[in-house]
């Protein structure tokens, strides 16, 4: 047995112990061992009869619950288990919020505290007033957009003349009949005014981790979808086309709707208090991240299949499915997913970190070709061509050649800009480590790591002595 999320040691009884009891209550529920080491050693307690009595009164005067508590005998030495079920309510020790992440317990602080709080008392951030905002802040050309795409779903809508009966009917005015931080994210005219996190930066990154343009998308989460899908289709996606009678139809070379519906549904899963929506493009891949782990209870496999639906920002998602911009709860994922394997790319890798939810989307040559099959048709041509067939293909096949060209010149030129930059570090500073050069150099640490890599494969830089404790030696001695 060795500690986890879920289980804890004590040689001995202490007060402090009480966070850890804190802990398990405010996260998944635990058990805590006092008389087993760090290590594992089982040294037993003394007067196990006594803290019987004293371990229970503690823990429900001082935390207001009761878990079990009882004494078990191995090989003659008493052993207490206290097993603490989770708590619905927050727990709090002395005024402090306590919880477990991984085998460590932590005190929360904060953003990370307010949203606590928020959750355990089963409202969102969102729900809340938006204070010292008035009905001046609502965008009305937004407000008659919704009118129209909620005609199926909402018509409603459509007969209601005054934006703040429209909005309470939408459950976004409080009580009071105040704006709440939803209606000023849906409908206002500038959402940074309650939180600068509600934007979706885009940005184009290098294979070694630099950025290369990157775009702020602004406004309401309306706006921000559409501006986004502008933003991707003009200035960082590539398109193919066909043609359906007379008619031409450009093709993203990502499947368009899978990725609006991955946006909307970061917007809608977003932790409002934490960082903005990152989108970051590759040469072979997107990664799309929001703030905000995954609800209790839904893990990444759920994500694949249909599953419970529940969102951090219910009143969001409600708005968006009334427009008809997002499916039935629980289906967004499954969607996606489907969408791409349809159009016959790798299904998308969802990952939990840094906080938050990533999906990854990927291409690569195999789906590429299998992409340009399908829209030139059985012949190979265009579909609806009928004249100068072959000087378009001819003349396609020169653009692309050329952008393949001029896409291997300036990565190599990045790449060796990198190479350049991390050598000059390691020659200041030669027992610097991977992350400290990434962080140097703003990039990943996989970045680094594939640098160094190459360095070490060239033969102009070596390692001398263990990962700790060590320092790297440029073969080369060459002036940075």
């Amino acid at each position: 047995m060795h500690e986890n999320q879920r289980i804890e040691f004590k040689e001995s009884w202490q007060d402090d112990c009480l966070k850890t009891v804190a802990a398990f209550a405010n996260t998944d529920g635990g058990i805590l061992y006092i008389g087993i080491s760090d290590d594992g050693k089982e040294v037993g307690v003394k007067d196990s009869k006594k803290l019987l009595e004293v371990i229970p009164n503690k823990i429900r005067d001082l935390l207001g619950i009761t878990p079990k508590v009882r004494v078990k005998n191995k090989d003659g030495k008493d052993i207490i288990q206290i097993e603490v079920d989770y708590s619905p309510a927050p727990i709090s020790y002395h005024g402090k919020f306590y919880v477990r992440s991984g085998s460590n317990t932590l005190e929360l602080k904060g953003n990370e505290l307010a949203q606590f709080l928020i959750s355990n008392s089963g409202s969102s951030w969102v729900d809340y007033e938006a204070e010292g905002l008035s009905m001046k802040e609502i965008d009305i050309p937004t407000i008659e957009s919704f009118k129209r795409l909620s005609l199926k779903r909402f018509p409603l809508a459509a007969t209601v003349k005054k934006t703040e009966i429209l909005l309470e009917k939408l459950n976004l005015l409080t009580d009071k009949g105040k704006l709440k931080r939803a209606a000023v994210l849906l409908f206002g005219k500038n959402p940074k005014k309650i939180t600068v996190s509600a934007i979706i930066k885009i940005g184009k990154f290098s294979d070694e981790g630099f950025v290369q343009t990157s775009d702020d998308v602004e406004g309401n989460l309306f706006q921000q979808v559409d501006n986004a899908m502008t933003i991707l289709r003009t200035k960082y996606l590539l398109s193919t086309f066909k043609y359906e009678g007379v008619y031409r139809k450009d093709i993203l070379e990502y499947p368009e709707e899978a990725l609006r519906e991955a946006i909307i549904n970061s917007i809608i899963h977003k932790d409002y208090l934490g960082p903005h929506i990152q989108m970051r493009i590759y040469q072979n891949m997107i990664d799309l991240w929001n703030q905000g782990p995954l609800p209790k209870g839904i893990s990444i496999a759920d994500l694949k299949r249909v599953h419970k639906s529940v969102p951090r920002n219910r009143i969001l998602a409600e708005t968006f499915f009334k427009a008809g911009l997002i499916e039935g709860w629980g289906q967004g994922t499954l969607k996606i997913t489907e969408d791409f394997v349809a159009a016959g790319f790798p299904p998308p890798k969802f990952k939990e970190q840094f906080g938050g939810v990533s999906v990854f989307f990927y291409k690569n040559e195999i789906t590429h070709d299998a992409q340009k099959k399908r829209l030139s048709g059985k012949t190979g041509e265009l579909k609806g061509e009928s004249v100068n067939a072959s000087s378009l293909k001819d003349s396609a096949k020169t653009v692309q050649k050329s952008r393949e060209e001029s896409r291997e010149e300036s990565r190599e030129e990045s790449r060796e800009k990198s190479r350049e930059k991390v050598l000059r570090i390691l020659s200041a500073n030669p027992e610097s480590t991977i992350s400290e050069i990434a962080q140097s150099l703003d990039m990943s640490t996989a970045g680094i790591e594939k640098i160094i890599g190459r360095l070490k494969d060239s033969g102009d830089l070596i390692r001398v002595g263990p990962d700790k404790g060590g320092h790297w030696e440029l073969v080369k001695k060459t002036n940075y």
